[in-house]
């Protein structure tokens, strides 16, 4: 065979060779049609949201239920003391004086050290209800995530109640 028929022969067995190759590296939309597409995983921010979302409610879920061991599984470990020292105090989160008759978050937004879910929590203590506005800050723990902290809300945290007029300030 003369060396340019080789050329050109070698070159057309490359080229009808050049689709299957490509089907088999995933180019050429060829593939298995049995298997399933992949799922894709959850967008690192939505993942935060949702786990912190989770943990706080969890959190929020204990406090109605006073149930202390299952409050503290939700905080990150080096709360653990601060809490076991507060939370059934005269003003802890878990006092058997106050009661939760409601609890709900009201946002969830990325902060500088964590996730920031902003609740409203409704405590009774006796005759008397008030809604007080929370932000817990939730953060990941190593493959993790755990309440960090918890402050008193601002207010965007709590927008007025309709049909409640705020008092002027003095």
């Amino acid at each position: 065979m003369h060396p340019t028929h080789r050329k050109l022969a070698a070159t057309a067995a490359g080229l009808v060779l050049l689709p299957v190759a490509l089907v088999g590296c995933g180019i050429g939309g060829g593939g298995a049609k049995d298997e399933p597409a992949a799922k894709p995983a959850r967008a690192p921010a939505e993942e935060a949201a949702a786990r912190s979302r989770e943990r706080v409610q969890a959190y929020l879920d204990a406090m109605a239920a006073k149930d202390v061991a299952a409050g503290r599984s939700q905080l990150c470990a080096l709360l653990h003391d601060g809490f076991d020292l507060g939370a059934t105090g005269p003003n802890g989160d878990f006092a058997d004086h106050f009661q939760v008759p409601e609890a709900a978050i009201t946002d969830v937004r990325s902060g500088p050290l964590g996730q920031e879910v902003s609740v409203s929590v409704s405590v009774s203590a006796g005759k008397r209800t008030v809604a007080r506005p929370l932000v817990f800050t939730v953060t990941r723990d190593g493959s993790d995530w755990c309440i960090a902290g918890e402050a008193p809300g601002g207010p965007a945290a709590n927008p007025t109640p309709t049909g409640v007029v705020p008092s002027p300030a003095s």
